[in-house]
Parts: C-alpha cells; structure tokens; sequence
C-alpha cells in the first residue's frame, strides 16, 4: 500500500520517467475492478487526458500526483504503478494505462483497493484529498513537537496509540504499513493508551515518527512495496509479514501478529511492553 514515503517515492521517479513527455491515449477501467476509484466516469479519461503534457509532480500525504497542463492525476492506496517502455508488452488487465509520446507507458493495476483520480488543477470536495494537502507532512519543519502535542489534545482515555497515529487522517499517509517499525524504535506497544504515555514518551514517539519515515523514503520505500520500475524498496523493515518469523535484532525474543482494528499489528514483546 502507498504510505508516505512510497508517496514521495513515486512522486520523484514519475517525475524522472515523465516530466515534459504528453499523453497519447488513457484507458481507465478497462480490466473492472470492484475497488478502483476514478474521478466521475473513467470512459472519459481519454477525452480529458489526451494531448497533456507532464509538467511536474508532487506526494501529499500517501497520495503521489502528476500533473498534466491543466489536470491532476492522483494516485492512492492500494494502487500499482508501474513504468513500462515502448519495447515492454502491455498487461492483459489493469485499472489504468497512459501511453506517452516516447512509447513509454504507465501502468496502474489495483490490489485490494485505490483510487486513479483525474480532475481539473482546482479546489475540489475530496476531502481526503484536501486535508493531506492541508495538514503538515512529518517531512517538514511545521510538523514540530507542539503539532504532534496537539494530536492527543481531546482524545478519548480508550484510545490506542495506534489508532492515534495512523486512523481518522490525524497524519495523512502514516498508515498501518509505516507504523510498526515507527512503534518499535519508540520502543511502545501499539495497543499502550495514548494518554497513557509520559512527556519523555512523547518526545520518543514524536523524534520516532519523523526519523523512521525519513529512513524510509531516503531508502526508497518499505522492502514489503514496490517502486515505479517494480523493484522492491531499498528500506528493510524491522516489523512485518518479512521478518516475523525471525527473532527480534535488538533482544532476541519472538516477533509477534495478532489482529488488531481491522489489521495486523507486528511487535516485540521484550522491546514493546505493554
């Protein structure tokens, strides 16, 4: 799934495999897929993408963006981009194909779920959309620790810090994906209470967030993902379905998976007490 720093990611190599090159033709939908958003009807993807040059990109939260003169292409979640080149065969199935004037391509398919916007470069009701623009990355200096302070102002006593930390767009694009390997260098337990944790906790948790997510995008996204030419991230997770099997590289103990909120949660119960 895309989280922030495959985000920032793609961003950059879109802008490497695209930048000045025009649309020839885009086919949306044309493999169905339960799960894959569009902006209005994806048959008209064509008629408003044709003809438009890549003049820049951007990555707001988990969400990378081209933008094509007046349009913006904005990819999120679950979605897989791939660039092809003119010599490479085109899948059978995806959600989205963009052939450009060199014969490069690129090809988005949909795992579980994502969308594959594409809409005009003005304000807009996606409100998901609006409020990662919106909210200060953990890439830059307003996401300082009286910002991150303010998330546990009004929180409910029952709240976990993972729910603090990676639901209802608290931080935009910090997802369940980036969150593991940021608790387990904050050394808490993803089920401990927010309001639970001290000052210094804080401090950790805060310094954990910012440098966890750098190392991840300065390594070129998680290893579990793949980037815009289909290789792995150059990051290796500490916590996750990769690692699980093997001891923890600090204390030696069992890493843990268990079902938590609608996902799995991957800790260390010697580093991670609860």
């Amino acid at each position: 799934m895309i989280e922030l720093p495959e985000a920032y990611v793609l961003a950059n190599q879109l802008n490497q495999a695209f930048l000045g090159k025009t649309i020839v033709s885009a086919a949306a939908n044309t493999s169905p897929h339960s799960f894959a958003w569009y902006s209005g009807d994806p048959a008209l993807y064509n008629e408003k993408l044709a003809g438009k040059k890549i003049t820049g990109t951007a990555a707001y939260g988990g969400r990378p963006e081209m933008y094509a003169d007046d349009m913006v292409i904005s990819f999120s979640d679950g979605v897989r981009a791939l660039r092809l080149t003119a010599e490479e065969k085109r899948p059978d199935k995806h959600q989205l194909l963009l052939e450009f004037d060199d014969g490069s391509a690129l090809c988005c398919t949909v795992q579980m779920y994502g969308g594959m916007m594409a809409f005009p470069n003005e304000p807009n009701n996606d409100f998901y959309y609006n409020v990662a623009k919106e909210k200060p990355s953990p890439f830059s200096e307003a996401f300082d620790m009286a910002y991150f302070d303010g998330l546990f102002e009004g929180i409910k006593t029952s709240l976990s810090v993972k729910a603090l930390l990676a639901t209802e767009q608290r931080i935009p694009g910090l997802g369940n994906g980036v969150l593991q390997d940021i608790l387990f260098n904050a050394r808490i337990h993803p089920k401990r209470k927010a309001q639970s944790l001290s000052d210094d906790e804080r401090d950790v948790l805060y310094n954990a967030v910012v440098s966890t997510l750098k190392e991840m995008r300065d390594g070129g996204g998680r290893d579990t993902e793949r980037d815009l030419f289909g290789k792995p991230g150059g990051y290796n997770t500490i916590l996750s379905n990769k690692t699980v099997a093997y001891p923890c590289r600090v204390c030696g103990s069992g890493l843990k998976r268990e079902a938590y909120m609608g996902g799995n949660i991957y800790y260390c119960p010697g580093c991670q007490k609860i």
